[in-house]
């Protein structure tokens, strides 16, 4: 019989044995299968917290829709009755203490057309002027490895980038847009710059792809998004999940691999996958030898804090959603998101549900990572008074700090990648890493990946 050992009960983690589990009974495969995580819980960035008639997503906070591997993982787990959308509405930008509208036709707050361009508010006349160079402008240097944000610049202008692009496309990211590639983020702009001569004509060209995708672009449950992690570890009945357990070292033998756990336990395997953070990873493999591709990859931090009243979100903007905030402001938050708006179901009543985002990009953050729970809590209520002019003490409070954790995909990572993945089928064959720090940042990635992985295993066994 062989064993498959699958480290870390995060989205990627539980997707890898879903696909693991699903293959094993098509094939009729003679396979153990073990989960080892080291939390009590499973889901890593996906947890769902409910007090006092909030929903509150510690993590994530919903699934991009459109997304194939979403789908296909909601049927099987038969969940489609228990699916929710975001309600659709306006996002702004907090910029010089006043909030403006992002423009409708716009995506990551770049102009999917003229009139989007024209109607902007938060860019200067001078600015739409200079964004106009990107119809006549030719793509002579710039590739996908090449940096979105220089890209960017270089045919729709510095203004526009800075006041309307940046504090979105930053946002989504976690990270410097200068230093993020085309590849790891938008591969789609160069695409129709090469091909339109222009971005905004390949988005106008490529409109009902983008406007198909504006209504019910997100994708949640009634009872949040750990319902989708508890029906997985409800599917994973047959095979063996370990809780609470870390994993202290991965090492070879012979054949196949030792897994020596925190509590003394070793679990010998044929395959192993490593669906954790890569520092996680570095520390489990010990191996000189991929230190310097580990080295390379990199992760920023974050700060959520959730704010319930007993007040009704009425008070905000009408059809808002939510802000991201310039670097012009007096607010030291870098996004808002009005849940109660954007989600309905997450607030009993219709009270006011806010959450508050504070990034390691922030100037602010190294004393705010300090601060405790209550201090941060100070905080964003003052943010809340000065941006939406609202006052109140609160019902319900989450706050929960990413550190380090959340992936930032530079200029290298694409390359360290690369070279790590060919170390390791020539090293250590048949142990895999899995997971955001490497193929992608969103839900639907993962669960992407986690397919991908199982299939690799499932293949490597049947050979």
């Amino acid at each position: 019989m062989k064993k498959v050992v699958v480290i870390g009960g995060g989205i990627t983690g539980l997707s890898t044995m879903h696909y693991l589990q699903k293959l094993k009974n098509e094939k009729s495969l003679d396979i153990e299968l073990v989960l080892v995580e080291a939390n009590e819980y499973l889901g890593g960035k996906i947890h769902t917290v409910q007090e006092k008639d909030f929903i509150m997503e510690v993590g994530a906070d919903s699934i991009v829709a459109r997304n194939e591997s979403i789908t296909q993982l909601i049927e099987e787990l038969q969940l489609e009755e228990e699916k929710v959308y975001n309600s659709t509405g306006i996002s702004y930008i907090y910029t010089n203490n006043e909030l403006h509208a992002i423009p409708a036709d716009s995506v990551f707050g770049i102009p999917a057309s003229i009139e989007s361009l024209n109607s902007s508010t938060l860019v200067s006349e001078a600015g739409k002027k200079e964004a106009l160079k990107d119809l006549v402008l030719p793509n002579e240097t710039f590739t996908k490895e090449s940096s979105v944000g220089s890209f960017l610049e270089y045919f729709l202008g510095k203004e526009l980038v800075e006041k309307q692009i940046v504090p979105v496309l930053s946002g989504v990211y976690s990270g410097d847009i200068n230093k993020l590639s085309i590849a790891t983020t938008l591969p789609y702009l160069i695409d129709y710059k090469n091909k339109y001569g222009s971005i905004i004509k390949g988005f106008e060209e490529n409109s009902a792809q983008f406007q198909a995708a504006a209504n019910k672009k997100f994708i949640s449950f009634q009872s949040g998004l750990s319902t989708v992690i508890n029906r997985l570890e409800e599917v994973l009945g047959k095979s063996t999940i370990i809780k609470g357990v870390a994993t202290k070292k991965v090492e070879k033998n012979g054949e196949r691999y030792s897994v020596l756990l925190a509590n003394g336990e070793t679990i010998e395997a044929d395959s192993v996958v490593l669906a954790t953070p890569h520092n996680v990873a570095q520390s489990i493999l010990q191996d000189e030898q991929l230190n310097t591709d580990f080295d390379k990859l990199k992760n920023s931090s974050l700060i959520s804090v959730y704010l319930g009243f007993d007040i009704p979100d009425e008070q905000l903007p009408a059809e808002g959603t939510g802000f991201i905030v310039s670097e012009n402001s007096d607010v030291k938050c870098n996004a808002c998101t009005w849940t109660s708006r954007k989600w309905t179901h997450t607030s009993k009543d219709n009270k006011l549900l806010v959450r508050m985002f504070y990034k390691s990009s922030n100037p602010a953050f190294e004393s705010l990572k300090e601060m405790t729970e209550e201090e941060l809590v100070e905080v964003a209520l003052k943010d809340i008074e000065m941006s939406l002019k609202l006052t109140g003490k609160p019902t319900a409070i989450e706050v929960t700090k990413w550190n380090e954790q959340m992936p930032n995909y530079h200029l290298e990572h694409g390359e360290a990648i690369q070279s790590l993945t060919a170390k390791m089928a020539a090293d250590m064959p048949n142990v895999l890493l899995a997971g955001c720090s490497y193929y992608g940042v969103g839900i639907a990635a993962c669960i992407k990946n986690g397919r991908e992985t199982a299939e690799i295993i499932i293949n490597s066994i049947v050979e």
